[in-house]
């Protein structure tokens, strides 16, 4: 990935002159089956740009109440685009149509306008559960009888594709906006794509631009990109095996009380009452593996191309010593 960067060919991405920014929007657009991308240093900007394009000031976003674009985007979506939030309580942070629908509002003067849902593949607070297109073809059916804008935050979409067997090509039809995450399991070191129509994308890049997020030479960045797109994407199958043996360890050990279901590389379980999350990722940080709570007595594990069979088979024996 590194000779890779090294080897980019560059120019001035604000003018739209860096081959390699230009070479990884096309080919997301064409594995997507959308018609125009913008690269952006990270994931919650291009989220924000998204919602700053499907909404006006006073309209309301529908997502779930653990969506990312909601608990940790800094508060983006009052901040950047004006708009309020409906909360919604999916299983596992999944939406359906009937939980989206009555919460729609009707053109009324005292209610602000529903303009956009967004929906989360994989959901992080749900310990990596994913949607399936089956299940995302009513949302977008709903929220195109509605009126509404459909968009995705696919920080890890590639997880969920490889867990379902979902293909990339049938995406785009459903949605108005996909947020593609480069730095999280494909292991690029920086960067995310926003693919939308053209004409959104023209408006994204605007913004891009005030926020602060036009690059210049970025294409030592974007390369590093196309390098996971076409060597890190199978691969993932590896962090989805590797998270479901810890996650088989966790449940049998004696001071864990539940682990949520494991679809792919987020392992989230629940520390018994005797016990502190805190207290237990302190134990464990000392040990060397770095993980983090979720609250008070939850704990977050992921898997990712840097861990190793051998790193897996360490933290199980570490994890089964832990506590007598």
């Amino acid at each position: 990935m590194r000779e890779a960067m090294m080897q980019a060919k560059v120019g001035d991405d604000v003018f739209e002159e860096d081959e390699t920014v230009n070479a990884l929007e096309a080919k997301l657009c064409r594995m997507f089956n959308m018609d125009a991308a913008l690269y952006c240093p990270s994931g919650t900007m291009t989220n924000q740009i998204a919602i700053k394009c499907f909404t006006n000031p006073m309209d309301e976003v529908i997502c779930d109440q653990t969506a990312h674009v909601y608990r940790y985007e800094g508060g983006g979506i009052a901040y950047n685009s004006l708009a309020s939030v409906r909360l919604l309580h999916g299983e596992r942070g999944i939406l359906t149509t009937e939980l989206i629908e009555p919460e729609i509002n009707e053109e009324n003067i005292h209610y602000p306008n529903s303009s956009l849902v967004v929906l989360e593949n994989t959901v992080n607070k749900g310990g990596g559960a994913c949607y399936k297109l089956d299940q995302i073809a009513p949302i977008h059916t709903l929220c195109s009888i509605k009126g509404l804008k459909l968009h995705l935050d696919g920080a890890r979409l590639f997880n969920a594709l490889i867990a379902t067997g979902d293909k990339a090509k049938d995406y785009g039809q459903y949605f108005d906006g996909i947020s593609i995450c480069l730095s999280k399991g494909l292991g690029a070191p920086v960067g995310s794509v926003l693919l939308a129509s053209k004409e959104t994308i023209k408006k994204a890049r605007k913004i891009r631009k005030v926020l602060g997020g036009g690059m210049r030479q970025a294409g030592f960045l974007a390369a590093a990109g196309i390098y996971a797109l076409d060597h890190h994407v199978e691969r993932l199958k590896t962090d989805h095996a590797h998270a479901k043996v810890i996650a088989k360890t966790l449940s049998e050990l004696s001071w864990v009380n539940a682990v949520m279901p494991v679809e792919t590389n987020i392992i989230i379980f629940q520390v018994k009452p005797k016990y502190e999350a805190v207290e237990v990722v302190r134990k464990l940080t000392e040990k060397g593996i770095l993980c983090n709570t979720t609250n008070r007595d939850t704990i977050r594990f992921v898997t990712h191309l840097d861990i190793s069979t051998e790193m897996v088979d360490r933290a199980i024996e570490i994890l089964l010593h832990l506590y007598p």
